[in-house]
């Protein structure tokens, strides 16, 4: 690959036009397509989703595993010049719900026993539900096929949702240029190729996942996307398929670390990356036991930027526990508390400027403004920044360092988690008068969910029925670990509950 990448951004779907044509592009259970291939199902998508939400610019969800419609949505919703939201398909009814009526889809792409799911009221006025299966016969017996899109790269092409930490998840806007520039760049720092197959074990719905898509179609080159039920099955799809690019988060590292990995399963990697939450030194080295000849790429990112920065792998084994410099097309800041450049050394906000920058949260205007703000003077990019709410640090050499994080978010298993969202579902069930949530540091998880509540009065039985409850209402990653009974909250000097204190006690 050119030293520098090009910097022009294209509609999203122009990403499918970039591969040769016989080589191999998408890898799924009992079927596969080159790269032709993948262009003619792309153009039949995107005309039969035209024919089913004409309207330009409406929101088109899915909500299925991986496989044809979920992997080539992406690209089909923005040739249509419609907008994609991808809804992870571990969420349950109610957290569906609220994106369905927040996003303002026009349409729910969902397998039959997810949709079967759906209760009165989840759905909003205006959203026709389709089976993914009703779905894919239709477009494979669609005629027209709809010729690559002329879309301003500046225009929405997909809304992600992810959690904050309070209230709702709410929806990162990204534009074509967000999303192909995201492609380019990563490809180019990870050295990709037409001959490189990537194992898709991500979720879709997060953007470290979909770029798994996206960053391999701009080289040219094979994704095999995989719903593992056991750690072991990413073994056996690395040997299946001769994988070059496996990408995963720190929990995923640990199980896989623990097994036993062939030659024929190891003989063909090029790369690791890793992405929310850091690696550990200990990590670091069983990964580089078990793939020796592999780089390995720890990045750091946030939705509202995509991806921010990434450690030459040169370097990782040096500086073990840092975040590395800035990814092309990123400029990344470090403002202290005066509001001036940080010194070498001096902790401070990290900041991320440049065209990776979404567009906001989906009308949230209050959200928006909280976290986009103009970049800070000594940005030679300008305009509009990111201002991430993590603390950190550059050394003399360039490098960065993580500190810590500002807010309150859970981050379990490479999952954002919002401590209002789990203490809101156990209020709803009427069994808790007071709830608080909160990340616990854990070996596996990184962090794993515990709640602290306090029984309602008349609930006598809360301790058999909450988790039942919370069961059926939050997805299994929300689902917390320990539930600690409390006859009394702590309280801090203003009567509110003490979060501290029960992050000390429980951490103790």
């Amino acid at each position: 690959m050119h030293n520098q990448p090009n910097p022009d951004p294209k509609p999203l779907d122009h990403l499918a036009e970039r591969g040769a044509d016989e080589d191999m592009a998408l890898v799924l259970r009992g079927d596969a397509f080159n790269h032709k291939e993948l262009r003619l199902r792309v153009a039949r998508m995107a005309a039969w989703l035209k024919e089913q939400v004409p309207k330009e610019g409406a929101r088109v969800a899915s909500w299925a595993a991986k496989g044809e419609l979920t992997c080539l949505l992406p690209l089909a919703a923005a040739r249509a010049g419609l907008v994609h939201v991808p809804i992870n398909p571990l969420l349950k009814h109610a957290q569906v719900a609220h994106i369905l009526s927040d996003s303002g889809a026009s349409l729910l792409i969902g397998t039959k026993a997810r949709l079967d799911t759906l209760v009165q009221g989840d759905v909003p006025v205006g959203c026709k539900l389709l089976e993914e299966s009703d779905a894919l016969a239709d477009i494979a017996a669609c005629a027209e096929a709809l010729p690559p899109s002329s879309a301003d790269p500046a225009e929405i092409a997909a809304i992600l949702y992810t959690s904050g930490s309070t209230g709702r998840p709410k929806g990162v806007v990204l534009s074509h240029a967000n999303m192909w520039l995201g492609a380019v760049s990563v490809a180019h720092y990870l050295g990709m190729v037409r001959d490189d197959v990537t194992l898709a074990v991500l979720p879709l719905s997060f953007d470290y996942g979909q770029n798994q898509l996206l960053s391999t179609w701009y080289a040219g080159g094979c994704v095999v996307p995989l719903d593992y039920l056991f750690p072991r099955d990413v073994v056996k799809a690395c040997v299946a398929h001769g994988v070059t690019t496996l990408a995963a988060v720190p929990p995923l590292w640990v199980q896989l670390t623990e097994l036993e990995w062939s030659d024929d399963a190891t003989r063909s990697m090029r790369r690791l990356t890793n992405s929310g939450g850091a690696l550990t030194i200990d990590l670091v080295r069983d990964l580089r036991g078990i793939f020796p000849q592999a780089r390995l790429f720890p990045m750091y990112g946030l939705t509202e930027a995509f991806r921010s920065t990434f450690l030459d792998p040169k370097l990782v084994d040096l500086h073990p526990t840092s975040m590395g410099k800035a990814i092309p097309f990123a400029e990344i800041l470090i403002i202290n508390d005066d509001g001036k450049v940080a010194a070498p050394g001096e902790e401070g906000e990290l900041v991320h400027c440049g065209p990776l920058v979404s567009q906001g949260y989906w009308r949230d205007p209050e959200r928006t403004a909280e976290r986009f703000k103009p970049a800070p003077a000594a940005s030679t990019y300008g305009g509009t920044a990111v201002w991430s709410g993590d603390r950190a640090k550059r050394d003399a050499d360039g490098l960065l360092y993580f500190v810590g994080r500002r807010d309150a978010m859970i981050k379990s298993a490479g999952n954002r988690i919002s401590p209002q969202e789990v203490e809101d579902a156990a209020l709803a069930t009427g069994l808790v008068a007071e709830a608080v949530a909160l990340g616990i540091k854990d070996a596996r998880l990184g962090q794993a969910v515990h709640l602290v509540a306090r029984a309602a009065d008349s609930a006598h039985d809360a301790p058999e029925a909450l988790p039942k409850a919370l069961a059926r209402e939050l997805p299994n990653f929300m689902q917390p670990q320990v539930i600690h009974w409390r006859e009394a909250m702590p309280l801090n000097p203003n009567g509110k509950i003490d979060r501290t204190a029960l992050m000390q006690e429980l951490s103790a």
